[in-house]
């Protein structure tokens, strides 16, 4: 993990030393919000001036058939109850910059409920909007055809499915929706279905089970009390207020990359990246501008279950470097 300003620290060290090199660049960049917060967000028009030059300094990183994903949350208009479009001028941004050439290969949708009514005045004071429960999540490239193989991220069988599979009994024939399923559509059993685009963090319908792949559901089921969480507040440390959930780290780091590949995150946080990149034995390299949460962020890395021989160092970037 490198303590300093991503795009400066981009265009010098990462672009001289690490030019195409990276397989995978994930991240989730500060939010664009009304207030500032302690982790350092922009907002209005300084923010997307700011979010415009990622475009080309991530092309410049990435491998030919290498992948963008980046996660980013609503925003809304200064003291008006109206859904700002920062957050879609910035994918513009991205995708129609020629110096950058990423193009959109697919767009996810992280869902969790469990997120705060925000903006609170016109959610829970005057109560004329409904909770903001998704943030959206980009898949983007230089190429049209990045690496990528959703047979590594499938997710569990539904229980009708698993009993085709058991019976191999289903109604073989001509749908109304005029598709032909043939007598061994549903006779082979892939190991799972593919998963879907929407990423479902708590059940949407508790009458049925939550079918993530498990590269997501092994996170989730222990996110709450995970060991990072868990020594932060054993230690008196104040976690970082917005960690990117490490099942959708896990999941595009499996749906995206090999075993040794190099992976890039440019606004670390907490560092859950580098952490799943370990846990994954992906190679990577991590960013934070704010040293104390780059500091707390190695708490993750003496994790008993990270089986990774690391050094942690109190090294600091030179100023004229």
């Amino acid at each position: 993990m490198i303590v300093g300003d991503t795009i400066r620290l981009s265009r010098s060290y990462l672009k001289r030393y690490y030019k195409n090199k990276f397989n995978l660049i994930v991240t989730s960049p500060p939010f664009p919000l009304n207030n500032k917060k302690k982790y350092g967000n922009l907002i209005g028009q300084e923010y997307l001036d700011w979010f415009a030059q990622l475009g080309s300094i991530f092309s410049e990183l990435l491998t030919e058939d290498g992948s963008v994903v980046i996660e980013i949350g609503n925003a809304w208009e200064p003291n008006r109850p109206v859904q700002s479009l920062l957050h879609l001028e910035c994918l513009l941004r991205l995708v129609n910059n020629s110096r950058s050439e990423l193009r959109l290969i697919q767009e996810f949708i992280s869902y969790n409920p469990a997120r705060l009514p925000s903006p609170a005045q016109w959610v829970t004071v005057d109560r004329i909007r409904v909770v903001d429960s998704y943030t959206h999540v980009w898949w983007l490239s230089k190429t049209d055809f990045p690496k990528a193989d959703n047979r590594k991220v499938l997710r569990p069988y539904s229980r009708s499915m698993q009993r085709l599979l058991d019976t191999k009994k289903f109604n073989a024939g001509r749908r109304p929706s005029e598709h032909i399923v043939s007598e061994k559509a549903f006779a082979k059993d892939n190991g799972g279905s593919i998963a879907h685009n929407l990423f479902e963090m708590e059940a949407i319908d508790d009458t049925r089970d939550v079918r993530l792949p498990h590269s997501v559901l092994s996170f989730s089921n222990t996110n709450s009390n995970d060991f990072y969480l868990t020594s932060c507040r054993e230690q008196n440390i104040k976690p970082h207020p917005a960690r990117m959930h490490g099942g959708l780290v896990n999941f595009f780091i499996e749906f995206l990359t090999d075993k040794n590949d190099l992976i890039l995150d440019p606004f670390a946080g907490s560092n859950t990246t580098g952490y799943c990149a370990e846990k994954l034995e992906r190679r990577w390299i991590s960013m934070e501008a704010n040293e104390q949460y780059a500091s707390d962020s190695r708490i993750r890395f003496t994790d008993p279950t990270l089986d990774a021989k690391l050094t942690l160092t109190e090294d600091r970037e030179k100023k004229n470097d």
